[in-house]
């Protein structure tokens, strides 16, 4: 008799990650069912099993059906940067959109334990905090004369209605040393990864935060990450990279915010080729060749047959990631921090500073509240250039949300459709508007077969984002 299909949990509640993984993985050797494998397991037993095959014989990929869900509470949003930067993993963070913060709510460095500039430190920082707490009023005032209240709405109701807008305005005093609470779910064999880059982490937070992770991962862990340490190759080339890079010329400040830096001049074509090497049996030198034999008509019409149909929430095809995209982009720290939840790409970004400037958002104008504002953007750059001097890793932690920030993307045409429909939507954060809209524009311009499918129906541009939400996107501090 045919053995009848059944599907099934293997519930965490019951069972520990360790032995999960194990029933996993037996069941390439065993006949048995999953049930049957985890009814014969242990504790002890998972662990012999993970130290064999896992640790002594690097079968590592059986360590990525013991998942763990992290709470981590009370970071700075400059360690929260090194924990989410793991691309297998899944996170939810405390919103700066949607909560307000205390006067108190941000990380002293340990570096600056008995340091001379801790007094500096401290100072800057709770004023940052307190120019922040000062410009909500002020902006809310703004915001809501824009915002007609509804029939019957309650003072309560408007204020939920209109918080995001003022709040995201207000959150460029922000500075990196603000701390945010994350969740973190993730499998054995990425937090592996991940707690080796946190223990070969410039910054004492992080290495501290990688130390109390690993401490209760262990309570259902123990075996999958037992080895984990600081990786000396790692933090050997951080130091040489950080001598060499000192050598290079001073800033560059350069006018055009977004470039295209490279991008394959046969992506489109290779799309289209895929996607036909998919559905056919030839190879695919086969299929470039017939497409690039096309006429224009005739590849219109095959990227309208791969693309046309697409519904607002359909996935595009995988093909998509065979064009690809280098984008050298600066935008604010509160911008690149939405962009950086964008892990399917490979993104490369330089230490936070003061060098590129930063942006005034035109609702701080509109309510009266530059003349603060810019004097807290330059203390933070006064604080932040006498910091960088002894404590170059620390000295970020002063710098606010508002600053500018470059970071290198490489991207393939899927990613890019997916980054330029979630962040260029009417309730995204306008820094990310602007960025997704230039991005856009940057893809079309080289990509117009399939560039065209990319989604812009909010009627916006990255220069009316710009005119309309910022009163300069660029000031350098004095």
């Amino acid at each position: 008799m045919t053995p009848k299909r059944d599907v099934y949990l293997l519930d965490p509640m019951d069972l520990p990650p360790e032995t999960i993984a194990v029933a996993f993985a037996k069941t390439s050797r065993s006949p048995q069912s999953f049930r049957q494998i985890a009814a014969e397991l242990t504790e002890e037993r998972s662990a012999e099993f993970h130290e064999k095959w896992v640790v002594g014989y690097g079968h590592a990929s059986v360590a990525e059906h013991a998942v763990l869900h992290i709470a981590v509470e009370n970071i700075s949003r400059l360690a929260v940067e090194c924990l989410e930067s793991n691309r297998l993993a899944s996170y939810t963070e405390k919103s700066t959109r949607y909560q307000k913060w205390g006067a108190e709510d941000f990380h002293t460095p340990t570096e600056l334990d008995g340091h001379p500039l801790l007094g500096l430190y401290r100072e800057t920082v709770q004023m940052l905090f307190e120019t922040y707490q000062q410009s909500l009023e002020p902006v809310r005032q703004v915001v809501a004369a824009r915002t007609p209240r509804k029939e019957g709405e309650s003072d309560a109701a408007l204020e939920r209605r209109i918080r995001s807008d003022y709040v995201d305005v207000c959150r460029f005093l922000l500075p990196a040393a603000a701390l945010a609470n994350v969740g973190m779910t993730i499998n054995a064999r990425a937090l592996e990864h991940a707690l080796r880059k946190m223990l070969s982490h410039p910054l004492a937070e992080v290495r501290q935060m990688g130390d109390e992770i690993r401490h209760v991962a262990e309570m259902r862990v123990p075996t999958l990450i037992k080895y984990v340490q600081a990786v000396p190759y790692w933090e050997q080339v951080a130091h040489d990279f950080g001598v060499a890079a000192a050598e290079l010329p001073g800033v560059d400040r350069a006018e055009d915010w977004c470039h295209l830096e490279a991008c394959d001049a046969d992506g489109e074509l290779r799309v289209l080729a895929a996607a036909l090497y998919r559905a056919g049996a030839v190879s695919f030198g086969q299929a470039l060749h017939r497409v690039r034999a096309m006429s224009p008509d005739q590849r219109t019409a095959l990227a309208e047959t791969l693309l046309g149909g697409r519904g607002r929430h359909d996935l595009p095809p995988r093909e998509l990631e065979y064009a690809r995209y280098t984008i050298d982009l600066t935008l604010d720290q509160g911008g690149y921090f939405e962009l950086k939840r964008h892990r399917m790409m490979t993104q490369t970004v330089q230490p936070l500073s003061t060098r590129l400037g930063y942006a005034l958002p035109r609702f701080i104008q509109e309510a009266g509240f530059e003349q603060p504002y810019r004097a807290a953007m330059q203390a933070a750059h006064l604080a932040f250039s006498q910091l960088e001097t002894s404590l170059p890793a620390a000295a970020a932690y002063v710098v606010p949300n508002g600053y500018n920030r470059r970071v290198l993307m490489d991207l393939n045409l899927r990613s890019a459709l997916h980054l330029i429909s979630l962040r260029s939507a009417a309730n995204a954060h306008f820094s990310m508007r602007r960025a997704a809209q230039r991005v856009a524009e940057e893809i079309r311009a080289v990509s117009p077969l399939l560039g065209g499918y990319i989604a812009n129906d909010t009627g916006e541009s990255w220069q009316s984002v710009e005119r309309d939400h910022f009163a300069a996107a660029t000031i350098y501090p004095d």
